[in-house]
């Protein structure tokens, strides 16, 4: 009943969302005297905070028009390749100059962990100059009728491998916090069945491999609770009506409430200066409401991926054990030795603390030493991992580097290794 009376309340503010914009609007008209008094921006800034709270945030958009190539200007087309019920793969088509050389093809996997493959906009902007880039663009569960079955675990990694069987060959993958799990998956299943579509490389960003290394807020919460206890807490079900209506659902608002209260003293200062820049007339605040309109724009995520994802990665620890299954057969990391692995942490990181991401290197144990990196990221938190000028500066040139570097077309493909007596390959 909680999703059904968010809901409802959401409804029942909606007259008064339209009054106050209405409002606002009057207050803050250039030919409005009041428009020009501390007292009229006061009530135009009260009203767009009331608005502003109280408002769904739907999907923003990309918004990448253009980026430049060497020294051109060039048009950037977003488009959809690739759809399932629960996924659409995008492609920023860019208009090459004549006669450059190809660029690798990237496949960014986005999080599904509440907000839209949008908060990555950064992450790909920052990466169009020098790549052919692709995204996961995740559908709100809350959108899609039942009739369209269920998606759990397994099938994410079923995504995965579908997309990298799309693109084909020599196409590197990046996975940016809690798709890094279901990225090295797929990786090893792929290279295990000697697909000769697994990726060239992965690179894997805050990610929670082995969230049993400097544990934060998030992975303690994961230890103290039951199973039970978040299919019972947080499990809802989709109300009418929403095209997904009687879906069981993890809400995003939920997952937003959890995000909000990890940094609460920090957005109750971002919005007071924000109240105060728009009572005093001065600094930026287009740049707030950029951030917010993004941060706050939330998804649902299915029940039965949520629950496995919460169980497998943050009670069980699955996959540094050796234990993951995927289709009922066991994952073994050992078996990735064609595909170079590159990690990427941030050194303030709340969310995957440091070293939960770098696990990946010790459990890949097949992977040759010169197809492997780790970079540790200084003075950055989670979100500078992936996006920001740190990201732009720092992270980005060494991404691209490091998937020039390991292109499949240089690299010799490594037969699966042969076990021996005593647990040794061959």
């Amino acid at each position: 009943m909680f999703y059904q009376l968010y809901e409802l309340n959401h409804a029942a503010m909606a007259p008064f969302r339209a009054a106050a914009d209405i409002m606002r609007f009057a207050y803050a008209n250039p030919l409005n005297p009041f428009a020009h008094t501390p007292f009229g921006r006061t009530i135009a800034a009260s009203l767009e905070m009331f608005e502003r709270t109280t408002r769904r945030y739907g999907k923003p958009e990309f918004g990448l028009k253009q980026t430049t190539i060497g020294d051109q200007t060039v048009s950037v087309r977003e488009e959809v390749i690739w759809s399932r019920s629960f996924c659409n793969l995008l492609h920023f088509a860019r208009n090459v100059p004549p006669g450059r050389a190809s660029d690798p093809r990237i496949l960014i996997v986005a999080p599904m962990s509440g907000h839209y493959a949008t908060l990555l906009r950064g992450t790909v902007e920052a990466l169009l100059p020098n790549a052919d880039v692709y995204i996961t663009d995740w559908i709100d569960a809350r959108m899609v009728p039942m009739t369209e079955g269920t998606f759990d675990f397994d099938d994410y990694v079923d995504y995965i491998i579908e997309m990298l069987h799309f693109l084909g060959h020599d196409t590197h993958v990046i996975a940016v916090c809690q798709p890094s799990v279901p990225v090295l998956v797929a990786a090893a299943v792929m290279e295990e069945a000697n697909d000769p579509l697994s990726p060239s490389s992965m690179t894997l960003m805050g990610g929670p491999i082995d969230t049993r290394i400097n544990p934060t807020a998030v992975n303690k919460l994961a230890q103290e609770r039951s199973l039970q206890w978040f299919s019972d807490n947080v499990i809802m079900n989709v109300p009418w009506p929403q095209p997904g209506f009687m879906r069981p659902v993890y809400p995003g608002f939920l997952q937003l409430s959890g995000f909000m209260s990890m940094n609460l003293d920090r957005h109750l200062v971002a919005h007071k200066e924000f109240f105060m820049h728009l009572v005093k007339n001065d600094g930026e605040p287009e740049k707030h409401r950029d951030f917010y309109d993004e941060y706050l724009a939330v998804m649902d995520l299915t029940a039965e991926f949520y629950l496995q994802t919460v169980e497998q990665v943050f009670m069980k620890h699955s996959l540094p054990k050796g234990e993951l299954m995927h289709r009922c057969k066991r994952v073994d990391a050992a078996a990735i030795r064609n595909v170079a692995l590159l990690t990427v942490e941030g050194e303030n990181d709340d969310i995957s603390g440091v070293g939960q991401t770098k696990a990946a290197q010790t459990i890949c144990v097949n992977i040759p030493e010169d197809m492997r990196m780790h970079y540790l990221q200084p003075d950055v938190g989670h979100y500078g991992v992936f996006n920001g000028s740190r990201f732009r500066r720092e992270i980005a040139p060494r991404i691209v580097n490091f998937v020039s570097q390991h292109s499949r077309a240089t690299v010799k493909r490594r037969p699966v290794p042969r076990v021996i007596k005593g647990g040794r390959t061959a």
